[in-house]
């Protein structure tokens, strides 16, 4: 599988594009809260900001196959904003999928603690050119009494995949610095990717990160045996990138999260082992942690 790793501008390398059409596109942009990314501004003006992801978006559209589709993850509070910048640059809603967060709410004071980030799945052309109906089996409710026989579905509620936050949870699966700091303070957990790139795509497909960050797109993608495009501004990231792509630690091993899609319907189709991805691998530094100098 061919993994490529992009130094450079996300806008102006799609508007340079002339290679294989995108299949698959996770779109996890700066948030625009003020944090301090290198070479670029996380404080933009609103308008400015909203402008951008619109013009990331229609760019995506016009380098993306027919049926192929687009994940924007974004805060709660732009869901309105999200799916304008999606409508008017030509995608097709399918599902707002809500990411329920394991950690504890964040408290507010005149409104409900926030829990959850929005996932808007939109596809080019009214219906997506791959679907695979998932089917997982987490563990059963205080409510419920039998075994499921099968599992069940995947919906649009996502509770079941933890996320990586700044303290116990975070684990093992984020890069570090030396001082045990985490070198992407949003890094994406791979089984969020392993559940998005099962679900809308399949072997061989192209899969595309505009804002790669520490490549857990691209590491997931090549686990699953598609290839997979990513750029990344910072050139810290892309080394750090570079250096996980090239050798993968067990806590990127995705393997750890087949059985819990074992019940879904040509599940060895679409997640096909080989000889390097049907063995645990091996660890690269101390209690599976990747510890980077820069």
């Amino acid at each position: 599988m061919n993994s490529k790793l992009i130094r450079g501008d996300s806008l102006e390398f799609l508007k340079n594009k002339s290679e294989q059409n995108f299949d698959l596109t996770f779109l996890d942009p700066p948030f625009n809260q003020g944090k301090d990314y290198k070479g670029h501004d996380d404080n933009m003006v609103e308008n400015k900001y909203w402008k951008w992801m619109k013009e990331i978006c229609y760019n995506i559209f016009q380098n993306t196959s027919n049926g192929g589709c687009i994940y924007f993850m974004q805060r709660e509070k732009n869901t309105q904003k999200v799916l304008e910048a999606l409508s008017d640059t030509g995608w097709q809603f399918q599902n707002l999928i809500i990411w329920k967060k394991k950690s504890s709410a964040v408290p507010q004071n005149k409104r409900y603690g926030k829990q959850y980030q929005v996932i808007t799945f939109a596809t080019k052309g009214n219906q997506p050119r791959i679907f695979n109906k998932l089917r997982i089996d987490p563990p059963l409710l205080v409510t419920e009494k039998y075994k499921r026989e099968n599992g069940l579905f995947v919906t649009d509620v996502w509770d079941n995949i933890r996320e990586l936050t700044s303290g116990y949870f975070a684990g093992d699966e984020p890069l570090r610095v030396e001082d045990g700091s985490r070198l992407h303070n949003q890094q994406s957990p791979v089984h969020l990717l392993v559940r998005i790139i099962l679900s809308s795509s399949k072997v061989g497909d192209l899969i595309f990160d505009p804002f790669a960050g520490t490549a857990t797109t691209l590491v997931v993608a090549k686990q699953l045996l598609r290839n997979s495009v990513g750029v990344e501004l910072n050139p810290v990231n892309i080394v750090n990138a570079e250096k996980r792509l090239s050798k993968l630690r067990n806590s990127d091993n995705i393997l750890k999260f087949r059985g819990d899609y074992r019940y879904t319907k040509e599940l060895n189709n679409i997640w096909q082992l080989t000889d390097e991805t049907s063995i645990p691998l091996p660890e690269t530094s101390k209690n599976g942690t990747l510890v980077l100098k820069f």
